[in-house]
Formats: C-alpha cells, structure tokens, sequence
C-alpha cells in the first residue's frame, strides 16, 4: 500500500545529473519529434474547432499555443497543444503498451514554460520524469488495461502531466502523492473514439488535468494517499488484471524512454508494417495500382482489433484502416499527411484497393509484422513476409530522419524558424528560458 508513495518520492528525489546520457539524448529526440507534431496539427479543423469554442472562456492570455498565434491561459493551451500534437496520430509510441508518452507531458510543459521562467535543464528533466511515470504505470497494467477499452495515452498520460508540473513547482512528497491522487481520479480517455476529433482530445485533457492536479497540490488541495494501489484506486477499478511492482522497480535504473519509437507514417502504428511492405513490393515489382486483383494480409490480433475500419466516413477513421494502408503503399507508395486526407479518402484508386484487400488474423504474426500477398490480374502472385517495421525498435528513424520529419510539418512557420528550431530541441538543456523555443514555432507576423 505504498506505491503512490514511493513513486512520488521518486520524482521528488531525482536529479538530472544521475540519469543516463542516453536516456537524456532520447528524451531530446522525443522533443523534437513532438514540437514537430504541433506543428504539423496546428492548423487541423480539430484545432479551429476547439479554439473558436473554447477561446471565448480562457483567462489570461499568457501562454502561447505551439504552432499558432493564439495565446491563452496556461490550462487551455495544455488542451489545445494536447489536440495539435496528438491529431494526425503522428506523435511517437512505446509498443509495450502502446500509450503516446509525450503528449500529454510536453503539452502541459510548454504550456507552462510559456508562462513561466523555465530553464531547459528543468524542462527536459521534469519531460524525462513525466514520461518514465506513464512508462511505468502502463507496463504495469498492459495488456489487460487496454484490453479492456481506456486510450492509456489519456488515462494513463494525467498521470505524467501530473508528475512533470508537480516537479516544476517543486512539490513535496506528500504535495507530489496529492498530486498523482488528483490525477488518479481524473483518469479517462475510451478506445472507442479512435478515428475521431475525440481521441486527439484525451492527452490534451490528461495535460491540463494533469497540470490543475499539480497545481492544486502545491496549494495543499488534499487527495487520497493511495491514488494507483487503494482497493479502489486506479489499478484495482480500472484495470482487469495489473503488477504495481512494475511502477516501483529498478528506480533511476530502467528507463521507458528507451523503449520509445517515433512514426514515419502519420496513423496507428500497428499498420505501420502494412504500409512498409506494400511500399516494398510495389518497389520491387513495379507494380500499378491497376494491375493489381486483390491483396490478402496476414496481421496479428491487435491489429484488426484496432485498425479494421473498412467503411469510411471521415479523413480520421482512413488512419485506423489496415485497409487504407495496404492501399496507400501499393497504390501511391508513399504515407504522409495528405494520403489519410479527405482528398486520399475520396481517390477511386484507393478505394478501389480497399475494398479489393482482405485482412486475417494469424497469431503466428507480430505486431511488428506483416505477410502481404498480392494477386495480380494477369495471374501471377508476389508477397512478403515483414519481420520489423520502419520506425519501430528494430529499425528506429535516425536522427536526420527526426529532423527531415520535423521540417516536413513545419510548414506553418518559416524555414528559418524551423531550424532554429530544430537547434534548440537538440540543445534544450542549454537554453536558459524554453520560451526561446517556443517563439520559434509561432507562425511569422502572429
């Protein structure tokens, strides 16, 4: 009955100095992949929607959206960075347990660098911090947790807002527990909102929740001391089967940082190997969307758990389509942002090459993995089998490929902005405010 406890101890005793370059040097890839994210969602309908009807209710305006020229109270712009960084699932994962980590913890951080006076060195500590609680408590409740229907990226992701502000403001152990109990309780985010403006919302609240939680604490708003392991805390109402040992173990040891990916197709990473091996085979062969009969996967069981949307109604729904997938590879050899556009949903080819694939479960498949068979209309048959997928941990995007990413979103801002930009994230550490950061992702003349 200690874990809320030890955990907070933890976070409240950590230095920066103690934990690993390496997981310092990922924690600075993790920044840049989502400072490039915001930027890519900025302009998202999702994004106009929120700020036209919410921006009426903020208070004062001193903190800056990422991506935009809107500036509003440090709460709604954890909301809205949330949404921007998170819309065009482009953010990065931990296939372990499949919860975007930085999201909901860099979407309330920059949203109070801008407000307040923050050094990098405490930014990219309170960002390690944050993201190694969501690592933990999601490793300690996968796979039944998200068996079970909760979007951990929200209802796990308060947890490391929580965590990130709460070290910011210097919380005290017994502040810092308050402050996970908060976001025990405020736990939420449902996998039934995949292909929806919905599930962009669920780390843009678990970052506000998460920061009115640390905030709260630090004024000795009191919260129940068992948040994660009381009879009925969060581990026990929410999740079917769990190990809260997992959240305590190996502290300042074992790091989930370096268990992150980041995405080199904006859509739910498990048809990420779909689209790798169609873009293979189409290479390969030369072949044309015309040519092509009917395609066969082989996928494994989450796979069509998560991404089985064959009738799509909405740009969203394309990025949870393992039919959409197979039809981008083979058909435009290519996955960026427009491909799960409106435009992409409406592409006769495409549909065509949807309705024209099939996708079998086969447990001997990993998540990681794809068998493709293509039958052509002339007779013949190509396939593949994918081991690893690009982007996963197998065969991880470099740091150029980060960047190029990066710049590929970058649009709204200049180019010379985006470099800057760019030099900043790798240097965060060094930076004596991050809201040097910031000002470089506001759009010129905002």
């Amino acid at each position: 009955m200690d874990t809320t406890q030890r955990l907070a101890d933890y976070l409240v005793g950590s230095r920066l100095e103690d934990i690993p370059a390496e997981v310092v040097r990922e924690a600075k890839r993790s920044i840049l992949n989502i400072v490039g994210c915001a930027l890519g969602g900025a302009m998202h309908p999702a994004m106009e929607i929120a700020i036209a009807t919410l921006g009426p209710y903020a208070g004062r305006p001193s903190a800056q959206v990422l991506g935009r020229g809107e500036r509003f109270d440090p709460l709604l712009v954890s909301l809205l960075n949330g949404i921007g960084t998170h819309v065009e699932d482009y953010d990065d994962t931990m296939p372990g347990n499949y919860i975007h980590p930085s999201s909901p913890v860099a979407s309330a951080l920059f949203a109070y660098a801008s407000a307040n006076a923050v050094s990098g060195r405490d930014f990219l500590h309170a960002f390690i911090l944050g993201v190694e609680v969501i690592a933990r408590i999601g490793d300690a409740t996968y796979p039944s947790y998200y068996a079970a229907g909760w979007h951990s990226t929200g209802s796990i992701g308060v947890f490391g807002a929580a965590a990130a502000i709460g070290r910011l403001l210097d919380l005290s152990p017994q502040r810092m527990t308050w402050a996970l109990g908060m976001a025990a309780t405020q736990s939420a985010g449902l996998r039934e909102m995949f292909g929806s403006m919905a599930k962009a919302m669920h780390p843009g609240r678990s970052a506000q929740s998460g920061y009115i939680s640390a905030l709260l604490a630090g004024n000795d708003f009191t919260a129940g001391l068992h948040g994660l392991e009381g009879p009925r805390g969060f581990a026990a109402v929410q999740s079917p089967a769990y190990d809260l040992d997992r959240i305590t173990a190996r502290f300042g040891e074992d790091f989930g940082l370096l268990r992150n990916t980041y995405k080199p197709y904006p859509c739910g990473i498990v048809v990420h190997p779909t689209i790798d091996a169609c873009i293979q085979l189409r290479d390969r062969h030369g072949l044309r969307p015309g040519a092509i009969e009917s395609v066969e996967l082989h996928v494994a069981p989450l796979v069509k758990d998560l991404c089985n949307k064959r009738e799509l109604s909405t740009a969203l729904e394309s990025k949870f389509s393992i039919y959409h997938a197979a039809a981008l590879g083979l058909g435009r050899g290519k996955a960026g942002i427009e491909d799960f556009g409106d435009d992409a949903l409406a592409d006769p080819v495409l549909r065509r090459l949807r309705d024209a694939t099939q996708a079998v479960v086969d447990a001997r498949i990993g998540e990681d993995a794809v068998r493709v068979k293509v039958l052509l209309i002339d007779g013949r048959t190509v396939e593949m089998l994918l081991a690893q997928s690009i982007g996963n941990l197998a065969r991880p995007l470099s740091d150029r490929q980060l960047e190029q990413k990066f710049r590929d979103q970058s649009a709204v801002i200049a180019p010379a902005q985006a470099e800057a930009a760019i030099e900043a994230c790798w240097n965060i550490d060094r930076l004596e405010r991050v809201d040097s950061l910031i000002a470089h992702c506001v759009p010129a003349g905002d």
